[in-house]
C-alpha cells in the first residue's frame, strides 16, 4: 500500500480539502522483510505483482453516480473490480432511473479476499446494502483484517454505523445524514481518511473519493496521472469564461433529451449526464445503438438503455447529446438513424452537442459548422 504522508502526496488535498487521521499499523503497512541475498547466479524473476482487488456492491437504488465513477476510476487505475449485486438480480435500477448489470452476485464472492470494499451511498440503495447479512460478514471480518474500506453519501450513517464499523474513526457523510453520526467524530470534510476507513460525502465528491483509493492502493503519481486523463480541476483550474453559440434554454414544457449510448461509450458521462438531467426533471432518454439495450461501457460497466434508437427515434428531442469515449463515440458515428436525427435537429433549430471525443464526431459530419466547439484533445487531433 503507498504511503500517505501529506507532505509527499498532497493530491487529495489538491482536490478535495482531505483531511486525515493517523492509520493504526496494518499487516499490509508493515514494512517488508530484508532479502537475502541469492547464492544463485542468475536469480529467477520476481512473479508479476497481483492485482488489488476491489468489491463494490449495489442495490437497488444506489446513487449510479457514485457507483460507476469508482469502478470507473479504478479500473483504469489497475485495479480488479467487481460489481456484486446484493439483490436476486444482477440487473439493478439506481435511484435516479439508470439501469445497472452487475458482475456477480454477493453471494458468489462471498468467499473472495479485496484488498478495498468500497460503498456507494444513495437512498434506498445504502439500506439495501447494509439489510445484506453476507455483505455484512464479508465487509466486518474485512475491517478487522485492517484492509482498506470506504463510503460515501448516506452510506457511512446507514451502513457502517449500524455495522459497528464507525468505531474509534473519524467520518463525514451527506450533509442530510450528519446528524446520525456521533458528533465527537464527525468531520465536515469532502474526504476523510481514517485508518483503513475513508468516507466522502456526496456525488459531486466522488471523483475525489475514488483518487483517494487510488493514492493509496497505487500512490499518488498515478492518482494525479488519472486526474489529468479525466481533466479534473487542480488547484481551481481554468474555468470557463466566455459561452459560446448562446442559445435560450428555457422551456413551457418538460425537456426531452436523448442520450445515444453505443459499446465503448464513457459511462461515467453517460451515467453522470441523465442523473443530473433527470434530477432536473428533464425526461431523458438512454437510447442503444446497439442490437441489444445493454451496452458495455469504455471500462466494462454494463448499462441497460431505456429504449432502441430506432424506437427513440420517433419521438422529438429538445436536446440530443452525444457522450463520448473513442470506440462509443466512432460506432455513434456509424448509425444512420442518428444520422437523421442530428441532421433533422440542426435543420430545425433544435440543440444538439456532445462531450470528450464526440464532438469530433459532429465536426466530421459538419454538424457543428458555423459554431465554435470544444473536445477532448488527443480525440480531435486524431480526428483532424
Amino acid at each position: 500500500m503507498a504511503t500517505m504522508a501529506v507532505a509527499t502526496c498532497s493530491l487529495v488535498n489538491r482536490y478535495a480539502f482531505a483531511t486525515r487521521s493517523p492509520r493504526s499499523p496494518s499487516s499490509s503497512a508493515r514494512a517488508a522483510p530484508r532479502q537475502v541475498p541469492s547464492i544463485s547466479a542468475s536469480p529467477p524473476p520476481p512473479p508479476p505483482p497481483l492485482k488489488k482487488k476491489v468489491l463494490v456492491p449495489i442495490g437497488m437504488g444506489t446513487e449510479e453516480m457514485e457507483a460507476v465513477i469508482i469502478v470507473d476510476v479504478l479500473r483504469r487505475a489497475g485495479a480488479d473490480v467487481l460489481v456484486a449485486s446484493v439483490e436476486r438480480e444482477l440487473e439493478v435500477e439506481a435511484s435516479s432511473g439508470t439501469r445497472l448489470v452487475a458482475d456477480a452476485s454477493i453471494a458468489d464472492c462471498a468467499d473472495e479476499i479485496f484488498d478495498l470494499v468500497a460503498l456507494p451511498g444513495g437512498m434506498p440503495g445504502s439500506v439495501r446494502l447494509r439489510d445484506s447479512e453476507i455483505l455484512r460478514k464479508m465487509t466486518i471480518k474485512h475491517a478487522e483484517e485492517k484492509r482498506l474500506y470506504g463510503a460515501i453519501c448516506a452510506a457511512p450513517a446507514v451502513v457502517l454505523m449500524p455495522w459497528g464499523l464507525h468505531r474509534r474513526k473519524q467520518i463525514t457523510c451527506h450533509p442530510a445524514f450528519m446528524d446520525k453520526l456521533p458528533n465527537f467524530r464527525a468531520v465536515k470534510s469532502n474526504i476523510q481518511v481514517s485508518g483503513e476507513l475513508t468516507t466522502s460525502r456526496g456525488p459531486g465528491t466522488t471523483f475525489q473519493f475514488a483518487l483517494s483509493f487510488v493514492e493509496q492502493l497505487f500512490g499518488c503519481t498515478l492518482a494525479e496521472d488519472i486526474a489529468k486523463i479525466l481533466l479534473m480541476q487542480i488547484d481551481g483550474g481554468r474555468q470557463r469564461s466566455e459561452e459560446f453559440n448562446k442559445v435560450d434554454w428555457s422551456f413551457d414544457h418538460t425537456p426531452h433529451v436523448l442520450v445515444p449510448v453505443a459499446n465503448g461509450s464513457e459511462e461515467i458521462e453517460v451515467v453522470m449526464l441523465v442523473d443530473i438531467l433527470r434530477r432536473a426533471k428533464v425526461d431523458a432518454v438512454v437510447a442503444s445503438v446497439e442490437k441489444s439495450l445493454q451496452i458495455v461501457g469504455s471500462q466494462n460497466i454494463k448499462i441497460i438503455a431505456d429504449k432502441s434508437l430506432s424506437d427513440a427515434s420517433k419521438s422529438t428531442y429538445d436536446l440530443i447529446i452525444l457522450p463520448g469515449g473513442v470506440a462509443g463515440a466512432e460506432r455513434l458515428a456509424k448509425s444512420r438513424i442518428l444520422k437523421r436525427l442530428l441532421r433533422e435537429q440542426k435543420e430545425v433549430g433544435r440543440m444538439y452537442g456532445g462531450i470528450c471525443s464526440s464532438p469530433a464526431i459532429l465536426h466530421k459530419q459538419g454538424s457543428n459548422s458555423h459554431s465554435s466547439s470544444l473536445c477532448y484533445w488527443p480525440a480531435y487531433w486524431q480526428s483532424n
